[in-house]
């Protein structure tokens, strides 16, 4: 059985990996085919990756670049067709909630081929996010919704989801990173920046709702000249990120926080050490509210609302918005000790993939 699996952007990748190895385990059943449309074609953001999680180069590479949504999701269907009607899956498998996502379940659904859709059923009820619309579309066409909570699962029934469509299966970014741990104690990236465990934070920004408009972006960066006075801020700068800094004249405000180490985004065993050594973790990322959720670190999310609740219900997240008071509120109430607890989600165990194949080939 041909099964495309599509990845689209760095936090694809951790998703897709598992999926691959397990389909690759038994190849007198599957022939996997690993599609990269090229969203994130940085090698930083890209080819890093690939490269650690042992994925390999993509068997089809569609390179669309980046673009306005409407440009990502022609240039994404123009090419996806392209790559369906050659290659003739039996299923297509798209994770995640970015354009491509979307665009490539649109493609399916025109030619009557099944898709799977890992990370269903996550809803932020905001749709200003393009990737709320994008979760809504693929949910609302794709054949096989695989979630990662129970939440997920509620939301899609009261959605009006036929329940033999959806699946719990768990959430499949823990399996890399539950594989990958032996690799991420190994990286020295914490000695190399002279830091100690437990004694920095750690940053990540790059949703449009905080860079692309000076606003917030001012408001974080106030936030942490003062979180700054208190320990070390390591900040992973993603490219978006920088290129709105400058257009803004935020350089100088940037450079003016102490204690500020920033830096290029970072290889995935890197980051990991520094989320699992971090004191806390600041951030606007989906992915990053779930990995310091299993490791237990806690994290600020700096945003209004998150399409994953089980990290604020079950893990450790605290949502503060883009908003200087309430960001050095719930800093300080870290550092002081008070810090909120959190617990590991169910089938949050590294075995997601195994459970996602499974009913790939129950389905087919």
């Amino acid at each position: 059985m041909k099964i495309i699996v599509v990845a689209s952007a760095r936090p694809n990748f951790m998703k897709v990996a598992p999926i691959l190895a397990e389909l690759r385990r038994t190849p007198d059943r599957f022939e996997p085919v690993f599609v990269h449309t090229g969203q994130h074609y940085d090698a930083k953001m890209s080819e890093s990756f690939l490269n650690d999680l042992g994925l390999g180069q993509p068997d089809i590479s569609m390179g669309i670049g980046s673009g306005s949504q409407a440009v990502m999701t022609a240039r994404t269907m123009e090419s996806f067709e392209t790559v369906i009607l050659d290659e003739k899956p039996d299923m297509v498998v798209v994770v995640g909630d970015v354009t491509p996502t979307m665009a490539c379940t649109l493609v399916c659904a025109k030619l009557m081929i099944p898709v799977a859709h890992v990370e269903a059923g996550l809803r932020s009820f905001d749709r200003g996010m393009p990737e709320e619309i994008n979760r809504i579309v693929t949910d609302g066409i794709a054949d096989l919704l695989l979630t990662p909570s129970p939440e997920a699962d509620q939301q899609l029934i009261r959605e009006g989801v036929s329940a033999d469509r959806i699946h719990f299966v768990g959430n499949v970014m823990i399996d890399t990173l539950v594989k990958c741990m032996p690799k991420i104690e190994k990286s020295t990236v914490i000695d190399s920046l002279g830091l100690e465990a437990q004694a920095f934070a750690l940053l990540t920004l790059h949703r449009p709702s905080n860079v692309d408009s000076s606003e917030p972006l001012e408001e974080i960066l106030d936030a942490l000249v003062v979180i700054g006075e208190k320990l070390p801020i390591v900040f992973s700068v993603h490219p978006r990120t920088r290129k709105m800094i400058d257009e803004f004249n935020l350089r100088e405000r940037l450079e003016a926080i102490p204690n500020l180490i920033d830096l290029q985004p970072q290889p995935y065993f890197d980051f990991l050490q520094l989320q699992r050594s971090a004191r806390l973790v600041l951030t606007d990322s989906g992915g990053v509210q779930e990995e310091t959720t299993f490791l237990g670190i806690p994290c600020l999310t700096l945003r209004e609302n998150t399409e994953r609740p089980v990290t604020i219900t079950s893990g450790t997240n605290v949502l503060t918005g883009p908003h200087r008071d309430a960001i050095v509120q719930e800093a300080s109430q870290v550092l002081s000790g008070s810090a909120k607890s959190g617990q590991i989600p169910d089938l949050w165990d590294g075995k997601a993939a195994e459970r996602i194949v499974a009913v790939l080939s129950q389905y087919l």
